[in-house]
């Protein structure tokens, strides 16, 4: 048997290559960070699977290319209902996976799993084009060619959201796509697989090959016939990717770490500031956009202090799948450990633990409490490395210019947070700081075609939108002449 029971659903453990399931001679094991259970043994890809699967795409391509817009656009919106028709079975599932909160699964990340598919077909069938324009008398003609074959590597604090948000413009550009689920959370890749089956689409225009990412993400990256490589993850393995890129000159799209800041400046209105630095321990920090980092000008450090240590008591940590939980496990106890490593090394630097600092046993073996840290040195790697975990820094700074520097002052820069009650101070901070999206007065709004991506080390390139499409496909321009036609 290759089928598993996970909150009363079957879910295959095979991948899913050319329109059918496959096995290898090995597994890894799938655990719950729920309770700790084995979900389950899921197949373990090598060179062998990664090769047949880019061979599918390959293969698959030329149809799959050849169809009109509309044509690909039918199978994608079939595709994205029959998401929104199982998004009960994907929430379930995925929280049982990942351990991120049922509820938020239900009511956000699934229907943007369906919203991703959805909108980036309906913009292929109805948004991609360009102005023609005259160069002395010749018209240009700019259209997006299908490129070939996707490479789409996903993360597992958001897997099936964070892989169809690249699924949907790959595919609805023409190219086909291997997807290369995380090995912690790899469930719900396979239950879309059927999905797209179920929706009509043709053999080997969407795969899924599962395992470790030295067994089955590197043989996808050093593929000769791929033409695009996304990733989503850490810095090290994005130079990894990119070295085995260049070898064949395949574009990369890169979103890696961050270290944002949530800058509370002192006309700030206190409430929505305690609120939005609540916000931060989402998904018990699991989220790369989340802005970890608080700064606080120091006239009302201490004012802010008190009500965000009142907000913070009150956080409901527990069972994902309880309703009232507001914070849920981490994702693996490797994880745990390595969050735990940063509090305790903070610790030794000198830092205070203002609460929290420790796992939280009461609950099972994959929690930790929501954590501030204060008093850590500057430059210190609490303050500029990503933790990924319910850990956020709290620093006071004085002049605008000062806050400013220390917005700036890591590597990474993927997003930022800056609250005021001043519209003009507000914009004349966010001029110079450094992020590929800054939120103001709010937090983790996103519109599916405003530009995405991170600056300095959190990433290359852009995604969203037309900037999607510029990715995925082989922009060209057709110059017309006005002359020798008969």
């Amino acid at each position: 048997m290759h089928t598993i029971d996970v909150a009363g659903y079957q879910v295959d453990t095979r991948h899913w290559i050319d329109g059918q399931r496959v096995v290898s001679l090995e597994t890894f094991d799938d655990v719950s960070p729920v309770d700790g259970s084995l979900l389950g043994k899921i197949q373990r890809a090598t060179k062998l699977e990664a090769d047949w699967a880019v061979a599918a795409a390959k293969t698959a391509f030329p149809a799959w290319s050849a169809m009109t817009a509309e044509e690909r656009g039918e199978i994608l919106l079939r595709l994205a209902d029959l998401v929104d028709a199982n998004i009960e079975m994907l929430s379930q599932v995925e929280t049982m996976d990942n351990g991120s909160l049922l509820r938020s699964h239900r009511r956000g990340v699934m229907p943007r799993v369906a919203m991703n598919i959805r909108y980036f077909a309906e913009y292929a069938m109805t948004k991609l084009s360009h102005p023609v324009w005259e160069t002395r008398g010749h018209t240009n003609h700019v259209s997006w060619d299908p490129s070939g074959v996707a490479v789409i590597i996903t993360p597992w604090n958001a897997p099936l959201m964070l892989a169809t948000w690249r699924i949907g413009p790959a595919l609805a550009s023409g190219d086909t796509v291997v997807l290369k689920p995380p090995e912690w959370a790899p469930l719900t890749a396979s239950i879309f697989a059927d999905l797209t089956e179920q929706a009509g689409m043709p053999p080997g225009v969407f795969n899924v090959v599962q395992g470790l990412g030295v067994e089955a993400g590197a043989p996808l990256t050093e593929n000769p016939d791929v033409s695009r490589i996304c990733f989503t993850g850490s810095v090290p393995t994005a130079k990894i990717i990119a070295r085995a890129a260049a070898e064949n000159l395949i574009p990369c799209s890169f979103e890696l770490g961050g270290k944002s800041p949530t800058v509370i400046l002192d006309d700030a209105d206190l409430d929505l500031a305690v609120d939005l630095a609540i916000e931060q321990y989402d998904n018990a920090g699991q989220v790369c956009l989340a802005g970890t980092r608080l700064l606080v000008q120091r006239g009302i450090a201490d004012a802010f202090a008190e009500r965000f240590a009142e907000r913070a008591a009150q956080i409901r940590q527990g069972d994902p799948r309880d309703e009232a939980t507001q914070i849920g496990p981490n994702i693996h106890l490797k994880h745990l450990k390595r969050v735990e490593g940063f509090v305790r090394r903070a610790q030794q630097a000198g830092a205070t633990i203002a609460y929290g600092g420790e796992r939280n046993e009461e609950l099972g073996s994959h929690f930790f409490k929501p954590t501030l840290v204060v008093d850590a040195p500057v430059g210190s790697e609490i303050l500029t490395q990503e933790v990924f975990g319910p850990v956020l820094t709290m620093q006071t700074f004085d002049s605008d210019e000062e806050g400013l520097a220390l917005a700036n002052g890591t590597e990474f820069g993927l997003a930022a947070c800056v609250v005021s009650g001043n519209r003009e101070r507000a914009e004349a901070f966010c001029k110079h700081l450094v992020a590929g999206t800054i939120w103001v007065n709010c937090f983790f709004v996103r519109d599916l075609g405003a530009p995405f991506g991170g600056s300095k080390k959190s990433g290359i390139g852009r995604e969203g939108g037309l900037w999607s499409f510029d990715f995925y496909a082989d922009v060209k321009n057709t110059v017309y002449s006005p002359n020798g036609w008969k």
